[in-house]
């Protein structure tokens, strides 16, 4: 049997890296496209504030790409360390999209980032430009194909086992490339990576205007950064129902959790927007019901049920019975045993195998499992409800109230009395964290939804670890969060070191009014 005290170990290691290195990313991938309309405004008006604001974001968006580089190396070589056996397992078709990543994408993002600090003397504005376009396109393509192989961990198509190298195996690359949940979580992802740099950009800049400096320099900001928010933030929450009909289509039990739904939620079905889970009793007390909702978003329709967790779970458990026969032919074929009637079996049962993997918590003889054994099993195909149910609200509240606050900014500015509105200036500055905390509720929704699946129906995460001791696991635990821990307190302060200092620090004049300083170097 396996050590699930070693499994919960592994988990939280690469969670918690996982989370740190999150905080970093979505500034980069949107602070990059801010940058690059900052910059093309300098160079078709010539107007200099426009230069030093890409100058002075530019500074942040330094400390943060540098940062983000940092905390996300150490990932990839937790691949081989913490799951050899994830690894071993899928690495023909998981390792593709990476290596793509940092051949195609890192590189161009990496060289483009040095041309944009140092180039400034040195290239025209019109090459300068394309220098931070570049900048921009390589992180945001890094993204894609992470999230592309992130994409295929939750439906892994274009790939199947086999049985020759008791691996997977890719079948087809533009599958993979093209995975729908794949490419919406791509979109969903870096949409939100822009309202996270839109809302970063206009709480400073809120600041400013709170104390009165840098008052033009502030104003420009905003009106920047607040309509592409404004547009980023509305695209996150169509991209939001969209990323729902794909879980009605592909991950069942991750939608069902979300939503709390126990029961098989008959057409037209309800969306449960308050309430209380008990996994004890699988009732959802004191709920609340919005009609229709759940089946236009699941199914877009209003005539097709969605199917709950008790119903869920009696189709795992025939699954689980068929992933038994699977093993159990595996290990003839395994033993030298290829006949037709063999193999003619395995083809028929191979696509549950991934489910009788699950009993290996449980026997080391799968094909031998009790009753009990296979009930237990059926049970952990169904992660916690509760922490889902309210991490998604939390996450599409503060989304709704980060639209608000976008669409206020966006008003006032069109109207020029932003600087008045000094109740809107205090929740923009105090609503910086906002984005991070709904991205971070996201990942956790995402990646904590899919359990007790490595690979979604295919690798159980308690046969991916490596064969490490639960020393080691705790020593490099306590380790990273120490060093992450530091590498963040190191992003806050230099942060708020030059925030404070302010665009006003590029030059010895300051922005008041409509008013620009002198010409940079």
């Amino acid at each position: 049997m396996l050590d699930q005290t070693f499994v919960e170990l592994s988990r939280w290691q690469f969670a918690a890296t996982a989370m740190y290195h999150f905080l970093f990313v979505p500034l980069t991938l949107g602070l990059s496209w801010i940058l690059f309309i900052m910059e093309s405004c300098y160079v078709m008006t010539k107007n200099e504030v426009y230069r030093d604001m890409t100058k002075f974001w530019g500074k942040l968006f330094g400390i943060n790409f540098a940062l983000g580089v940092t905390t996300g190396l150490t990932m990839e070589f937790e691949f081989g360390t913490n799951w050899s056996y994830y690894s071993h397992y899928v690495g023909d078709v998981f390792g593709a999209p990476l290596a793509i990543e940092g051949l195609m994408a890192f590189f161009l993002e990496s060289t483009f980032i040095g041309l944009f600090f140092l180039g400034w003397d040195k290239l025209t504005k019109r090459q300068h430009l394309m220098v931070t376009f570049f900048t921009a396109l390589g992180s945001n393509l890094s993204a894609l194909w992470i999230l592309v192989a992130n994409g295929w961990m939750q439906n892994p198509v274009g790939s199947e086992f086999s049985p020759e190298t008791m691996r997977m195996e890719m079948t087809n690359f533009f599958d993979v490339v093209l995975n729908p949940v794949a490419q919406v979580k791509f979109v969903h992802t870096v949409a939100a990576g822009y309202v996270t740099a839109a809302m970063f950009v206009m709480g400073i800049s809120a600041f400013y205007l709170l104390k009165g400096r840098d008052v033009g320099f502030a104003k420009r900001s905003i009106a920047i950064a607040c309509g592409f928010g404004l547009a980023a933030s509305l695209s996150v929450i169509v991209l939001g129902d969209e990323s729902g009909y794909e879980l009605g289509d592909v991950q069942k039990v991750k939608l069902a959790a979300i939503e709390a739904e126990y029961e098989t939620e008959p057409a037209p079905a309800a969306f449960t927007a308050f309430g209380f889970p008990n996994d004890e009793t699988m009732e959802t007390d004191y709920a609340i019901k919005i009609p229709y909702a759940l089946g236009l978003i699941a199914t877009r329709s209003i005539d097709k049920e969605v199917t709950g967790i008790k119903d869920l779970m009696k189709q795992h458990e025939t699954r689980i019975r068929s992933g038994m026969i699977a093993y159990g032919e595996l290990q003839k074929i395994r033993s030298g045993d290829k006949s037709a009637d063999v193999m003619a079996k395995f083809e028929k049962h191979k696509v549950d195998l991934g489910y009788g993997l699950l009993l290996k918590l449980y026997t080391p003889n799968v094909t031998d499992a009790t009753e009990e054994q296979i009930a237990l099993a059926v049970k952990d195909t169904i992660p916690a409800v509760a922490p889902l149910f309210w991490s998604f609200r939390v996450m599409v509240a503060l989304g709704f109230a980060m639209l608000f606050l976008f669409a206020a900014t966006f008003y006032f500015t069109a109207k020029r009395t932003i600087e008045q509105q000094r109740w809107l200036l205090k929740a923009l500055l105090w609503s910086i964290p906002m984005p991070w905390i709904a991205c971070e509720m996201g990942w956790f929704v995402a990646e904590y939804g899919r359990q007790p699946w490595a690979i979604g129906e295919i690798l159980p995460t308690s046969l991916a670890t490596s064969t490490l001791t639960t020393g080691d696991l705790i020593f490099s635990l306590v380790g990273f969060i120490t060093f992450y821990t530091f590498l963040l307190c190191v992003e806050m302060y230099l942060m708020f070191k030059f925030a404070r200092k302010g665009p006003a620090s590029l030059h010895t004049g300051k922005y008041f009014g409509e008013t620009t300083a002198p010409a940079a170097e």
